[in-house]
């Protein structure tokens, strides 16, 4: 299976998770919010306060010393060489909002990232002595459910503070050259492991009008989620992978 088609088959499937919980939090809405009045700057309208945007950021994985018991990056590292920060990357994301009044809105998100990360054994080399390397490449596509509260309500510029919960779709490999530590031997194979993880998503951010209908800001959010390895079927060293981090990110969005 082609990168491109298993990163299409990805975004389908959260575009279909994005829907299934914008449904259920616009049904989670009580009857009397779903009412009230949304006013848009300028004017008196009552209209029920929507945008939707993009987000443009990176990610920064948690370290080394916070990461969960059993992480297979952690267990990597007694025998690879590597950075666990180079794990950090660009991300891309998309989102829904939809106002519930004038100090609060909720809002579903689906996005992508994708890091890919050489390594190099600690202590042995090839007979030649050049380096044995390997790959180290981890993907997450994650939906996201939230709701935000405006303390200064909605205005000419808005703070927010959120939470939620997030979905991450995770895929995680290690493709190279490796060593048998009981006869020594080198050879090449593929570790993969992938999975659905949830954990809480918490957010704050401020947003700033650009124009009549749309807005620009910043945001940062920090996800707490971990992903099963199974490592009976997959063969990595370690049963865990911490998928948290923090997020900071560039909001552009279109009001309407």
């Amino acid at each position: 299976e082609t990168e491109l088609s298993m990163m299409k088959r990805m975004w389908r499937r959260s575009l279909g998770w994005a829907s299934g919980a914008t449904l259920v939090a616009v049904l989670c809405v009580p009857t009397p919010a779903q009412a009230q009045i949304s006013r848009v700057s300028g004017g008196g309208a009552s209209d029920l306060h929507q945008a939707v945007g993009v987000t443009f950021g990176g990610f920064f994985p948690k370290g080394e010393s916070s990461r969960a018991n059993g992480d297979v990056l952690v267990t990597d590292l007694d025998s690879l060489v590597f950075n666990i920060g180079d794990f950090k990357g660009a991300t891309v994301s998309g989102e829904w909002l939809v106002g519930l009044g004038d100090f609060l809105e909720a809002g579903v998100s689906a996005g992508f990232y994708q890091r890919s990360v050489p390594s190099v054994y600690r202590t042995q080399v090839n007979a030649n002595g050049s380096e044995i390397t390997q790959d180290l490449k981890l993907r997450v596509v994650p939906v996201s459910a939230t709701v935000r509260f405006l303390p200064a309500g909605r205005g000419s510029v808005e703070p927010y503070v959120g939470a939620g919960i997030g979905a991450f779709r995770w895929h995680y490999s290690e493709i190279g050259e490796f060593v048998d530590f009981n006869d020594g031997t080198i050879f090449r194979d593929r570790y993969l492991a992938d999975g659905t993880a949830y954990g809480p998503v918490v957010l704050g951010g401020v947003r700033f009008p650009f124009g009549t209908a749309m807005d620009v800001g910043g945001e940062v959010r920090y996800q707490r989620v971990e992903g099963d390895t199974k490592p009976a079927q997959s063969r990595l060293l370690g049963d865990k992978i911490d998928l948290g981090g923090w997020n900071a990110a560039v909001t552009l969005h279109v009001r309407f």
